[in-house]
């Protein structure tokens, strides 16, 4: 199987998560396309009965044509379950995501739900995270500064670009992806990211997920984090 069949496999297997009468949090990025597709497939099969947030407005436009209800996230009560794709996984269930861009708006749905489910396909396994590098949404003021303090402190930054324009995420704000290699301490750097004026959010989701499902070439495998 090659990657894209991988990810139409753990779409399907997370749909089979998800339970009529739940408010559901749905991801961004490639791997969710799939997700959304095969849930709009159940829904016309059967009467699951679901209200939807979504992180990006990507995704809401995929939900949307396929049927799917899709609510801002201060009209529901609660998120009960939310299922996201990531970049890399390792053997903690520390996790980095953003590399669509969307991870200020992930990351909120994410601390608002009672369940978070992770989907990805083997490849985005590793021993420690890192090599992908941390994406940081900015502020467009002072950006440029705040560039230059990630340089100084050996974060190897590069602005996020989209054709020959700086890439601006739903909000208007602006990526830096920091080239850090492996993260020996995550939760540390988390710390230091957090604290910096300027950056809005981090791509460090840390023990962050409850679930992931992995689409290997043998099978789909359920890992629970706890």
């Amino acid at each position: 199987m090659n990657q894209n069949d991988l990810k139409a496999l753990v779409g399907q297997a997370a749909v089979d998560q998800i339970e009529s009468g739940m408010v559901v949090g749905l991801g961004s990025g490639s791997t969710v396309a799939y997700l959304i597709k095969a849930l709009g497939k159940r829904m016309q099969e059967e009467p699951l009965q679901i209200e939807t947030v979504t992180t990006s407005r990507q995704t809401m436009q995929l939900a949307q044509a396929v049927g799917i209800d899709c609510r801002q996230i201060d009209e529901v009560r609660q998120i009960d379950l939310t299922i996201d794709g990531a970049d890399e996984v390792d053997a903690d269930f520390q996790g980095i995501k953003g590399g669509g861009g969307a991870l200020l708006w992930e990351k909120i749905v994410n601390q608002s739900s009672t369940r978070n489910v992770w989907i990805i396909d083997e490849s985005k396994l590793v021993d420690r995270i890192g090599r992908f590098g941390v994406p940081v949404e900015v502020i467009p003021f002072g950006s440029q500064k705040l560039f230059q303090i990630l340089a100084d402190r050996g974060y190897h930054p590069q602005w996020r670009m989209q054709g020959d324009q700086l890439f601006k995420t739903d909000e208007g704000n602006q990526i830096i992806d920091l080239k850090t290699g492996v993260i020996a301490h995550p939760h540390a750097l988390a710390r230091d990211l957090a604290s910096t004026a300027g950056i809005v959010e981090h791509g460090l989701f840390l023990d962050a997920v409850d679930l992931v499902i992995v689409g290997r070439s043998s099978g789909v495998e359920l890992m629970n984090a706890h």
